[in-house]
């Protein structure tokens, strides 16, 4: 395995992590650093029957995870908090090397990622449950809050380090025990938490990590089917995650799932001009557009659409690509060919159909085969794949309108309901747009708002559930109700 320039080495692990040791096996996989394509890692391969195993651990551990009080398991993440905090660079570096993104979008991916440890510590000793008054005068109820059990949790790899610890810390804060299958292209950000969740004193069985990359559907469907695994929460694909209900459904499992997003960005004429194009670039090319909430339809209204149009572009002229190492870098590579391929197949949709190129982009050979330059096209109109399909890469794709309704039904013309994105200066605008759009957050003249505090998740076929905030924890949990009946003042 090659190594990092780390205060801590120990953090790169090469075994999976289940019941508290460090697993091997005989078949392994590789994982490349997709800005080199050096081989940076050889991990287990393992085979499907691991998971039902490491269930039975994480089930065994639940019996008495779930007995421990609130105040003991806040501590525990806030010492997990405290750990990710001291090793930020290191973790940031190990996000880095298997992601690509630049080492100061990696740092704060990896300081937000510590934040969820740090909310959920703090939300753990405050699941209320309620007092509640039937309708027969000598019966009592009273309501309170239970971990479901044991949480299997399946993340992608565009967010390595931040997709587990908004998953894993509400479910340990709740008392749940979790079992985490990361992507395999980006499987050490989980394996040096996982690291870390060790030297936080977290008991063996309430956080595993179990690693494969040739036999994914059998993974998932083992994790879907097992009936001592009592949720599913996973991020990924639209197409995935039906996948993933139907296989739930033998064992009626709870779920939740932060699913594909078609990121509507509007922009009226009474915006600042200036603020709604800097925003738009950072929710567009954040990760170089390899989000769910990045902006995938930009639409602006006609007064100002040639203005923004050129301050656009300009910006993206801007960018300096290149390695997430090099810290002149402001954007890194795409993760893989398939990647970029996708990029070019809606770049060449959108201009058969009409779309004016004013920033051409395109691959960057001489830097390797994943790096990709932003494309910028006008003229887009709503036959072109980008406008029904999510890009998931650098294309910036700009659509004129006239009308808020006008806009309010295009934005609404998808299957997809996450994120939306509103710049107006008018607060009857705002209040309106937001009320009107189909999605499950509205970000309103800025482009960056996810935080720990904040709810986050979708509807439509952008999913189901909450991560974060308050609501967070409560997709961790059922509700028992008990009622004490016949109650008498006679002696």
């Amino acid at each position: 395995m090659n190594t990092l320039d780390l205060n801590f080495p120990e953090l790169v692990r090469d075994k999976s992590y289940i019941n508290g040791e460090w697993v091997g096996s005989q078949r392994t996989f590789d994982v490349y650093d997709p800005a080199t394509q050096e081989k940076i890692a050889t991990l287990p391969d393992q085979d499907p029957e691991v998971v039902d195993t490491t269930i039975d651990a994480a089930y065994d551990a639940f019996k008495e995870f779930k007995k421990t009080s609130p105040r003991v398991r806040s501590r525990l993440l806030r010492k997990w908090f405290d750990l990710m905090t001291e090793h930020t660079d290191d973790l940031a570096k190990i996000v880095t090397w298997e992601n690509g993104k630049p080492i100061a979008e990696a740092t704060g991916e990896t300081k937000y990622a510590a934040s969820y440890f740090e909310w959920y510590a703090e939300e753990a000793p405050r699941m209320y449950g309620h007092t509640i008054q039937p309708s027969n005068p000598k019966n009592r109820a009273y309501t309170s809050l239970e971990p479901v059990g044991v949480v299997s949790i399946i993340t992608p790899w565009n967010f390595p380090i931040a997709m587990i610890t908004r998953k894993a810390g509400a479910a340990i804060a709740a008392g749940c025990t979790v079992v985490v299958k990361p992507d395999a292209q980006t499987p050490l950000s989980c394996l040096a938490l996982a690291f870390l969740a060790e030297k936080a004193g977290i008991p063996k069985g309430v956080f595993n990590v179990v690693l494969s990359a040739t036999k994914v559907p059998e993974f998932g469907l083992k994790l879907c089917k097992n009936k001592k695994s009592k949720k599913i929460s996973f991020t990924g694909s639209t197409n995935v995650g039906k996948i993933l209900m139907e296989q739930s459904s033998s064992s009626l499992k709870k779920c939740s799932f932060e699913l594909g997003g078609n990121a509507p960005v509007i922009v009226f004429n009474d915006a600042r001009l200036d603020q709604a194009v800097a925003q738009a670039i950072a929710t567009k090319f954040r990760g170089l557009g390899q989000t769910c909430v990045c902006a995938n339809r930009i639409y602006v209204q006609s007064g100002i659409y040639d203005e923004f149009a050129q301050k656009f572009a300009n910006a993206v002229l801007k960018f300096k690509i290149g390695n997430g190492f090099d810290k002149a870098t402001t954007h890194g590579p795409l993760i893989n060919e398939k990647a970029i391929e996708k990029v070019e197949s809606h770049v060449k949709d959108a201009i058969s159909k009409g779309a004016k190129v004013i920033v051409p982009g395109g691959r960057i050979p001489e830097l390797g085969p994943n790096f990709y330059s932003p494309t910028v096209l006008t003229n887009i109109t709503n036959d072109m794949r980008v406008c029904s399909e999510e890009t998931f890469g650098p294309l910036g794709a700009l659509i004129k309108f006239e009308t808020c309704q006008e806009v309010i039904d295009m934005a609404n013309d998808v299957d997809y309901g996450l994120a939306s994105y509103v710049f107006s200066e008018n607060v009857n605008t705002v209040h309106l747009v937001s009320e009107a759009l189909e999605c499950g957050m509205v970000s309103c003249n800025t482009g960056i708002f996810t935080d720990a505090a904040i709810p986050f998740g979708g509807v439509k076929e952008s999913g189901y559930g909450r991560e974060g905030s308050l609501y967070g924890i409560l997709d961790y949990t059922v509700v028992k109700t008990v009622t004490i009946g016949n109650l008498s003042l006679e002696n």
